[in-house]
C-alpha cells in the first residue's frame, strides 16, 4: 500500500511540475527597434496585444487604429508590442530607423515597437512560443499575414489571437481589455 502511495505521489508531482515548465511572456527578453534590450518582465500585471507589422502592407493602416486604441486603454493595466517582419510578401523592406520614421511620422505610434524579427523561418523566440501550446501551455497560433494579434493576460500566459484583417477595435479585443474593469 506504501509504494502505491509513493507512486501515486511521482506522479502527481510529475503532472503538476510538467505544468509549471510553461514559459510566460515575462521568462523573454528582445530588442527595441532602438536596439534597447526590453526584458518583457518588466510588463508582468499588464494585458498585452503582440503583432507582428509591416511598413508596406494594405493592412499598414491598422497602426492608426491601434495607436487609438493604445491611447485609449494603454498605460498601468495594458500595452501593445508590434514586432516588424518582412516575411508575408516581403512587405517590411526597410531598416529599423526607417520602420520607427515612418510610424512615428505617419501615424504617431507611441506604443513599443521592437527590431525588425524573423517569425516564418528561424522565429524569434517569442514567436516561436506564441505559436506552439507546447511551450506556452494554451495556444497554437500560426501567423498567417501581417497584423496577426496575440492577447496575453496579466501573467504573461497567451488567452487567444486574432486573425490579421480583424482591426484594433474589434470587439474581441474591447471585450478583453474590459474584461476586469466591470
Amino acid at each position: 500500500m506504501k509504494t502505491i502511495q509513493i507512486i501515486l505521489f511521482l506522479f502527481l508531482a510529475g503532472t503538476f511540475s510538467a505544468t509549471a515548465q510553461y514559459k510566460t511572456l515575462h521568462d523573454f527578453t528582445a530588442r527595441t527597434i532602438d536596439g534597447e534590450i526590453f526584458n518583457f518582465s518588466e510588463l508582468e500585471g499588464k494585458k498585452v496585444l503582440i503583432v507582428n507589422t509591416a511598413t508596406e502592407c494594405a493592412l499598414t493602416p491598422q497602426f492608426k487604429k491601434l495607436q487609438e486604441l493604445y491611447e485609449e486603454y494603454g498605460g498601468d493595466d495594458f500595452e501593445i508590442v508590434a514586432f516588424p517582419s518582412n516575411d508575408f510578401g516581403s512587405q517590411e523592406p526597410g531598416d529599423n530607423a526607417r520602420i520607427k520614421e515612418f510610424c512615428k511620422k505617419k501615424y504617431g505610434v507611441s506604443f513599443l515597437m521592437m527590431e525588425k524579427i524573423s517569425i516564418k523561418d528561424n522565429p524569434h523566440p517569442i514567436y516561436q512560443w506564441l505559436m506552439s501550446s507546447e511551450e506556452n501551455g494554451t495556444v497554437d497560433g500560426r501567423v498567417i499575414w501581417n497584423f496577426q494579434k496575440f492577447l496575453i493576460d496579466e501573467n504573461g500566459v497567451p488567452v487567444d489571437f486574432v486573425s490579421p484583417v480583424t482591426g484594433a477595435y474589434n470587439r474581441r479585443i474591447i471585450e478583453w481589455l474590459q474584461e476586469d474593469l466591470q
